[in-house]
């Protein structure tokens, strides 16, 4: 995007800070960005968005401009407009910035942060998952002079986003939460995973002043880190480790219980301990409630409020969620699946002690070639080890990888086509005194079924 027309919008932002997207919500003054989607184009509703609010349009298509109305500013591309100005604003902002990325917990651990470190910073931080090429240009200009610190949450679909991203975000922290094998089908692999991933390495790794949040207990990231030459033995690197890790991390940690509730227990480089009784399902999360301490201890929060911190967040979006109805108990894990989150959730539920233990799983998508094995494998992560005495799988996927396994005796089970066959199922039979797991990607829909479980 051209400097000076970055530069005429960012004057129109200092007097109009509030950006909006949808012509269904235009607060008065604000700036309205007329994005295009498969399915709509914004410079059709810049008129109504002038009309119910918003002081300034911004647009690409000189067909919707009113001769002579100098509330609208015509640019060559909508988007990298938008892009463009959260960048330049981001360069404005003085305050540490800490991008968080990963396959799996990246919401999970950027809430953390926020827990933990607003008991002392006012943090400007991702809301819900907008952590991709809209959504983070849009967390970026909510950036305020009372902001101090920033924790921008990135996702990534395809190799080079990450990358693409990071340029705008600058950070001065980076982490990431792990890597698994997620988005295969846009990846291409999980080496396309790791390398993608690992852009926000790449990016650290150049820039003398910043640093990395380090799980030293992921060899993963370990390997990630070597292949790009950076120690974690040097200053660059904020280490965080499982309890009996050689190596001198910021703090240690480990699950002391997990009933179903996780109860981690960590350790600081003073040697004395501390607890905290999380409202987080699955002891997967020890690393992503690690990752906050080390934040936390790094930017001087004490030990008091960082536990405070954790056990006051409660989460949310189907994310590691326990919710108890007249009916069950519900462990909702529904917001996203691919094949290393199901199966540490797999394994996680079935070492929680309960007499009637259920699965309702939801086809993990957008796995490509991996597919077929993918589902395969976790049919026989369900069946393997019993425990778990009814499964509900949901999709197509689940459907074929449940022909030719052999199915166990002691375990009922049954195949729904979609979410919709679900909720008849439990209209007829209502499922009763059950712990049940409901984990699936979010287009399987399971997110609609622990409100009539």
């Amino acid at each position: 995007m051209e400097e000076k027309l970055t530069e005429r919008l960012y004057e129109l932002f200092i007097q109009h800070p509030e950006v909006t997207t949808d012509s269904r919500r235009c607060p008065a003054g604000s700036m309205f960005f007329a994005l295009k989607g498969e399915s709509f184009d914004g410079n059709y509703f810049a008129a109504k968005a002038l009309e119910t609010g918003s002081a300034v349009a911004v647009v690409d298509d000189s067909a919707v401009v009113p001769a002579g109305d100098e509330r609208y500013v015509l640019v060559p591309d909508v988007l990298q407009a938008l892009q463009a100005l959260a960048a330049h604003h981001r360069r404005q902002f003085k305050g540490p910035v800490l991008q968080v990325t990963g396959t799996n917990g990246k919401t999970t651990t950027k809430e953390l942060l926020a827990a933990v470190l607003s008991r002392r910073y006012r943090v400007l931080y991702t809301q819900g998952n907008l952590n991709n090429h809209i959504g983070v240009p849009l967390t970026l200009l909510r950036l305020r002079p009372e902001h101090e610190l920033a924790i921008i949450e990135t996702g990534a679909n395809h190799p080079g986003e990450i990358a693409f991203l990071t340029d705008i975000v600058q950070p001065d922290y980076g982490l990431i939460t792990n890597v698994g094998r997620a988005h295969l089908e846009g990846f291409g692999s999980f080496e396309g995973v790791k390398r993608t991933k690992g852009e926000l390495y790449d990016f650290l790794g150049q820039k003398p002043t910043a640093q990395l949040f380090v799980n030293a207990s992921s060899k993963d990231i370990l390997g990630m880190l070597a292949e790009r030459d950076i120690d974690i033995n040097t200053g660059k690197c904020i280490v965080y480790a499982h309890e009996g890790e050689k190596t001198d991390a910021l703090c240690y940690g480990a699950v002391m219980r997990c009933d179903p509730m996780l109860h981690i227990r960590w350790t600081g480089r003073d040697g004395v301990s501390y607890e905290a009784a999380t409202q987080l399902i699955g002891d997967y999360n020890l690393d992503n409630v690690l990752a906050a301490v080390a934040a936390g201890l790094h930017f001087g929060i004490s030990a008091k409020d960082i536990a405070a911190a954790l056990e006051g967040y409660h989460p949310s979006l189907g994310r590691s969620e326990y919710r108890k109805t007249v009916h069950n108990e519900l462990i909702i894990d529904a917001y996203n699946a691919n094949l290393t989150s199901m199966m540490a959730a797999l394994a996680n539920f079935r070492n929680i002690e309960q007499p009637k233990k259920m699965v309702i799983l939801g086809d993990m998508r957008e796995l490509g070639t991996a597919s077929e094995a993918a589902h395969k494998t976790v049919v026989e992560a369900v069946f393997d080890g019993g425990r778990i005495e009814r499964a509900w799988f949901v999709g197509e996927n689940f459907e074929e990888a449940l022909k030719g396994v052999c199915k166990p005796d002691g375990i009922e089970i049954t195949c729904f086509k979609d979410v919709e066959a679900v909720k008849q199922e439990i209209e007829k039979t209502q499922p009763d005194g059950w712990l049940i797991l409901i984990k699936g990607s979010n287009s399987t829909k399971l997110h609609q079924l622990p409100d009539i479980l």
